[in-house]
């Protein structure tokens, strides 16, 4: 019997994305949706033939009617894989300072991770498909947030992979339906109210009819190119920041006006976010204003507040980071 070409490509990225998994347990995140349904199937396969447990972990956000019914089929459904242990977590989303998509991430990621340190996994398997990269790219592009945004989902970060960012959803849907794998449609993805939503059903649909096939393709090699630069860029302001900045007297201007503007914004950003600033509400506007600081020639006293209830303060010199004065 020949094995569907769309089995062959998941199974194909878990054993690359897992080739230098040694005997540690490999954590599979699980929402019931095709697209980690197919990476479960995929490691459980993979795992018959390597020294590594697949367990199957799905995170209930209790933001929807019924969640918890839902978790419990999907543990259900873990098990009857083939995961050899299954857990499911119920975490609170707590949106301050950020929509709810991002506060669910933010619980979803920190319990994982938990969870991987206490069964003594070095591995969380995350089910984002090609189709998931483009609309990234595509959603940092309108909203102007830099290049960070433009290159996409990392493949790796921590302790997660992203292994099947070369597979479509397309391909995770019929390898669901050849393996007999009855998947669950998440009502938020459907819900024009939620902007990755529209984007998924009628922006880039949009763009397939009007551009030609491949679109999604090209947008997700777009981010997966600007990734290495952005990274590079990153470890330079990393270093720069190592160099210039001091605890108590912050940057002298006279020096660090000489740097790349691209690493000195990112050298500012980073100093920042030391001091106490979130990254979820520090924005391209706040960096300007640190930028401008930089540049100015006037030496009097002059304050930024910044989210996180923050002040960067340039006098003389000197710019630098202190605490929010608040009055009494």
């Amino acid at each position: 019997m020949t094995l569907d070409p769309a089995v062959a490509a998941v199974r194909l990225a878990v054993r690359r994305s897992l080739a230098d998994v040694g005997d540690h347990p490999v954590i599979v995140a699980c929402s019931g949706g095709a697209d980690s349904l197919a990476l479960l199937a995929a490691a459980v396969f993979e795992s018959r033939s390597r020294p590594w447990r697949v367990i199957g972990v799905t995170v209930d956000h209790g933001l929807q009617d019924g969640s918890a019914d839902h978790a419990s089929r999907v543990v259900a459904q873990m098990a009857r894989l083939g995961a050899d242990e299954t857990a499911s977590c119920r975490v609170a989303v707590v949106a301050e300072g950020q929509g709810p998509e991002a506060a669910a991430r933010e619980a979803r990621y920190a319990v994982l991770e938990e969870v991987a340190g206490r069964l003594g996994s070095e591995v969380v398997l995350l089910g984002h498909t090609r189709d998931d990269q483009a609309e990234t790219v595509l959603l940092g592009l309108t909203r102007g947030s830099g290049g960070r945004s433009i290159a996409g989902m990392r493949r790796s970060f921590d302790v997660f992979r992203r292994p099947l960012l070369d597979v479509s959803r397309e391909q995770t849907e019929a390898a669901c339906r050849s393996e007999g794998i009855d998947f669950w449609q998440d009502p938020h993805n459907e819900d024009p109210r939620f902007t990755r939503s529209r984007v998924r059903h009628t922006v880039l649909p949009m763009l397939e009819r009007e551009l030609g096939p491949g679109v999604a393709e090209t947008l997700a090699r777009t981010g997966e190119q600007l990734r290495p630069d952005m990274e590079a860029l990153d470890r330079f302001a990393e270093q720069a920041l190592a160099e210039h900045h001091d605890d108590a007297a912050g940057f002298d201007v006279r020096e660090i006006r000489a740097l790349e503007p691209a690493v000195r914004t990112r050298m500012l950003r980073l100093a920042a976010l030391a001091a106490g600033s979130p990254a979820s509400e520090l924005f391209a506007v706040h960096v300007d204003a640190l930028e401008r600081q930089v540049h100015n020639r006037d030496q009097l006293p002059k304050e930024i507040q910044l989210p996180g209830h923050v002040t960067a303060v340039r006098e003389g010199h000197h710019l630098w980071f202190r605490p929010t004065l608040v009055e009494s």
